[in-house]
């Protein structure tokens, strides 16, 4: 039998699309939802990504592949040995080097496409800086790992009708949901107030699965996607244990009533009075966080959860956490003394990381 040859002119003539073999985005635009007029908005957006952790990484280099024009990556954060397990952009030389995860990211992105504008930014996002790094943005995307960082993101995206992604992992389980000011609910209307310190689990206290990582960042790339062609998001919050096999959509169908961000306008997390107040200690190589409200901790059963992986020891005043070449004093009403450290974004990083919000 004689064989058949197909060349690639004879394939290019077979496809209902004008592109060529060598396009990059060729199985994106042949996917009926996107096309070449969905790549086309893509590659015109711009994209921030805050945080560039477990979250922030896997969602970052999907939207990279994806092709979109513009994408900056705001982490105050480095890498360490412990990141590599689920956060998918870095090595084993960024860890042992402990480079910022904004330059890891950026330099690993832009080996993956030249062809896009990739900024990374060692920053910790405040009420300070958020305007002039997400201003211009045509969407958030929520990486970051404590909830007044979400608030601010949320108040800001609201108030300048920005689309923004929320996320959120830890253990086995995620939360995603889209936020479209004016036309879903925003992440005031489910969540009134950040939690206490100290009273939600983190990856440091519970551990995490990469696997739930990889779920809940393809949600949010999903979502982000359809806003980019203009197709509007699910409206409501994905809910999801990747371990038990549970999986659960809560539906919102817009704003709710009440709601002091969407609803009255009420941003106060772009003001200085609802962020956790930081002040170095002088001489003394430390950093001081006082949570923005009055909460009582429960210290005992804190320190029963973070003696699973890092050293503590207490007294019926404090709480010392001995980790990664710091200690942190942290008393009942919240308020933690760093030592180890003048740098008060490395602070806040530490403090949200084993004591959480």
């Amino acid at each position: 039998m004689a064989r058949v040859r197909i060349t690639a002119f004879d394939l290019r003539d077979r496809i209902p699309y004008n592109w060529t073999m060598e396009d990059r985005y060729s199985r994106q635009t042949l996917f009926a939802g996107i096309a070449r007029e969905g790549q086309e908005r893509i590659r015109s957006s711009r994209v921030v990504v805050v945080g560039c952790g477990a979250l922030g990484s896997v969602a970052s280099e999907m939207f990279a592949r994806g092709g979109v024009g513009s994408l900056t990556l705001v982490d105050r954060d480095f890498v360490e040995w412990s990141n590599l397990q689920r956060q998918s952009l870095y090595t084993e030389t960024d860890a042992e080097e402990g480079i910022p995860k904004a330059v890891a990211a950026e330099r690993a992105l832009r080996a993956v496409n030249s062809e896009i504008e990739i900024r990374g930014l060692v920053e910790d996002l405040t009420f300070e800086n958020i305007r002039g790094i997400c201003g211009e943005a045509d969407l958030i995307v929520d990486g970051s790992d404590n909830f007044e960082v979400r608030f601010l993101i949320n108040d800001f995206a609201v108030e300048n009708r920005i689309p923004w992604l929320y996320g959120a992992a830890v253990g086995s389980y995620g939360l995603a949901m889209a936020v479209v000011p004016g036309k879903t609910a925003c992440l005031r209307c489910l969540f009134d107030k950040p939690p206490a310190p100290g009273t939600g689990e983190t990856c440091d206290t519970a551990g995490i699965l990469a696997a739930v990582i990889h779920v809940v960042a393809a949600f949010q790339v999903t979502q982000g996607l359809r806003l980019m062609v203009g197709k509007d998001p699910y409206r409501g919050l994905l809910q999801v244990d990747v371990w038990n096999d549970e999986w659960r959509r809560v539906s919102v169908e817009g704003p709710v009533e009440g709601c002091p961000c969407c609803g009255q306008g009420r941003y106060q997390f772009l003001s200085s009075a609802s962020q956790s107040s930081t002040s170095r200690l002088c001489g003394r190589n430390a950093v001081q966080i006082s949570p923005a409200e009055r909460c009582r901790l429960d210290l005992p059963d804190l320190g029963l959860r973070l003696g699973k992986s890092v050293r503590v020891h207490s007294n019926p005043h404090l709480l010392r956490i001995f980790a990664e070449h710091h200690e942190i004093a942290l008393f009942a009403d919240g308020r933690a003394i760093i030592k180890g450290t003048n740098d008060v974004a490395e602070a806040r990083a530490l403090y949200a990381r084993y004591v959480g919000n």
